[in-house]
């Protein structure tokens, strides 16, 4: 058997000593007896009887064991034109106080705390103080709308909230505090103390009882050790968008999770101890704090915390000039990103610009990476691109090619084999295994991996019928898509991303593919309409690369015959519509669903999650033209 094989079927039959050797990777308080057992709800937990602290493994572990002088993050900010390197020492020391900080304000182990900060260090070590406290923090996405904030301190109800006085776009300032103030009036459950991080570019105005200075609450403050806890206790709540409207939060233990972040971080990434590791997202999002913060620093390698964009700071080669700067050996970004560096950069004359010798991988997650994109970075930068299909819920991979246990052919628009751990199934609607290149749901049997969620937070009832109830014994993923027969995934999109025209099942991304293989296209989305005759018909809005020059009903025929002779007449793809952006949410998903309700004339909510929301108004002109 191949390398995967063994360790595949090693997860698969005996997860328990599988997991209890990733486990011994970790430096444990108390060592885990128990490595697989049932909560009260039936639930899986790893490790129950493991005492642990997350911040004492990213940290002081480090410290302890002589590598205190290596670099742990480096903080670049073409925003502001700032940059600094923190030892393993320096972040301990930083994080350490801060949580004297904290534990002055009265926060103690099972509090919460809301961080709603930019992309600056404070926001890491904001996080990982909370981790040393065992209090569980939730990230709030710097920037997000008041009634959205309002929302999570509602359901999170937190002791403290921290906060920085503005985040800095690319050509504007945005004050924080207002939406902080704003949020915390709407908001039914009031924190006690809100801390602020003051910033040159807009200094915020405190509040003299509730608001707490930053910086002056830092210098008065007493270093403070890490605090013991459960495996199953909670590190954090990450809130993540729900089918009612209402955001989920998403709960991740400190023992699971911390088992597999650093089994990841060999095993999927092939990240050597002493490297540099970049994950280009926000620590508002899973990927930051999965690959941002926590398994970067586990594993004891340097992490880049990047306050910019991947254009327009100040252009398209923003990121192959971090690559080069700092030595990076793998870098982790969203397909968006790249299809953003593709548009201003078709030609990729930026990638040769600088020297990226240093670089072995790229990987994308957060959404489909269609061929076309694939393809592009491959051949713009000549590097290995791996596309690893996981969730929020989840943590880290469900499936990719594992570059630490063995490197598999690629195929495109395939996310490779299943992570060990995972059992990936796809299922008909009756909950039956699908044959080979049969598209259905996709789900994960049963027991999950370590770092998948136990619960939602305060509201088990949402786990259970939002997650495990359609089909007893499996998790479902909400992702459509099928195994071919060498065991490779397809995720084809979002299940209601299937549409139904006149009785034949097609997937919206499989139009897509064809769609952005066109030369002119940078990047696209296929929905489907309601249609009285068809029940529903494909439109597809596409944005072209930047100095194109192509009619739109030349394009649109192109479009038109392309989808015709690959998928033939049934696909009835005949409308093809050209904008200038499509609306994404910050973390750069393609909002199909609320597209597909413009489209329909239905009432939609903007998503809280939405990166431009006149991007939404585009399309309703769009589509009435």
């Amino acid at each position: 058997m191949s390398g995967y094989q063994q360790e595949y079927l090693k997860a698969q039959t005996e997860p328990e000593a599988f997991w209890r050797d990733q486990a011994e990777q970790l430096d444990w308080f108390e060592k885990p007896k128990t490595i697989l057992a049932n909560d009260e709800n039936g639930i899986e937990r790893w490790f129950p009887d493991g005492v642990m602290n997350t911040a004492w493994l990213a940290l002081d572990y480090h410290c302890e064991n002589g590598r205190g002088d290596k670099t742990a993050l480096i903080y670049d900010s073409p925003v502001t034109a700032k940059r600094q390197a923190y030892s393993y020492f320096e972040l301990r020391d930083q994080v350490a106080k801060i949580a004297g900080m904290l534990a002055g304000m009265g926060v103690e182990k099972g509090d919460r705390v809301v961080i709603y900060m930019p992309m600056v260090p404070e926001a890491a070590m904001a996080m990982l103080a909370c981790a040393r406290l065992g209090v569980i923090h939730s990230v709030v996405f710097g920037g997000f709308a008041p009634n959205e904030l309002a929302v999570r301190i509602e359901d999170a109800e937190p002791k403290v909230l921290m906060t920085a006085s503005c985040g800095i776009e690319v050509s504007k300032v945005i004050p924080y505090k207002p939406l902080v103030d704003k949020a915390i009036m709407d908001s039914r459950w009031k924190p006690e103390k809100v801390v602020v991080l003051q910033r040159p570019e807009s200094a915020a105005t405190l509040d003299q009882e509730r608001d707490v200075d930053w910086q002056t609450a830092y210098e008065a403050a007493q270093p403070h050790d890490c605090v013991p806890v459960l495996a199953t206790d909670p590190l954090y709540i990450l809130y993540t968008s729900g089918t009612t409207g209402k955001p989920k939060g998403v709960v991740r233990d400190n023992g699971g999770h911390a088992v597999a972040m650093k089994y990841s971080m060999k095993a999927v990434y092939d990240m050597p101890q002493d490297g540099v590791f970049w994950a280009a997202s926000d620590v508002g999002w899973v990927v930051g704090h999965s690959y941002i913060v926590y398994a970067p620093l586990i594993h004891g390698c340097t992490t880049i915390l990047f306050e910019g964009k991947p254009v327009r700071t100040p252009d398209p080669g923003a990121f192959w000039r971090v690559c080069q700067d700092y030595g990076v050996n793998v870098l982790f970004s969203a397909p968006t990103a790249f299809r953003a560096i593709k548009k201003e950069d078709p030609e990729g004359n930026y990638v040769n610009e600088y020297d990226l010798s240093s670089l072995k991988s790229i990987f994308m997650a957060g959404e489909r990476l269609d061929p076309p994109t694939y393809d592009w970075v491959v051949e713009k930068t000549g590097k290995p691109v791996i596309d690893h299909w996981w969730q929020t819920e989840t943590g880290w991979a469900i499936a990719c090619d594992p570059m630490g246990i063995e490197v598999m052919p690629v195929k495109a628009g395939s996310s490779t084999k299943p992570t060990p751990g995972y059992q990936v199934e796809v299922l008909d609607a009756l909950g039956n295994s699908l044959k080979a290149n049969q598209q259905g749901y996709v789900a994960l049997k049963r027991p999950l991996p370590p770092s998948c969620l136990p619960t939602v937070w305060r509201n088990h009832d949402r786990f259970e019928t939002g997650y495990l109830s359609q089909f007893p014994g499996y998790y479902v993923s909400g992702d459509g898509g099928y195994l071919d027969e060498e065991g490779y995934l397809f995720i084809m999109g979002r299940i209601d991303d299937v549409i139904n025209v006149a009785g034949h099942r097609l997937s919206t991304g499989e139009m897509e593919e064809i769609v952005g293989a066109h030369p002119a296209v940078a990047e696209c989305a296929v929905i489907g309409i309601h249609d009285e005759l068809k029940g529903q018909l494909p439109v597809g809005f596409v944005v072209l690369k930047d100095g194109v020059d192509i009619a739109s009903d030349q394009l649109a025929g192109e479009l038109v015959a392309k989808v015709r002779e690959e998928i033939g007449a049934v696909a009835c793809f005949k409308l093809a519509l050209v904008v200038d952006r499509l609306p994404k949410t910050r973390s750069g998903k393609i909002l199909r669903r609320t597209m597909r309700q413009i489209a329909d004339g239905e009432q939609y909510v903007v998503p809280s999650t939405i990166d431009d929301p006149s991007s939404l108004n585009e399309i309703e002109r769009v589509l009435q033209r």
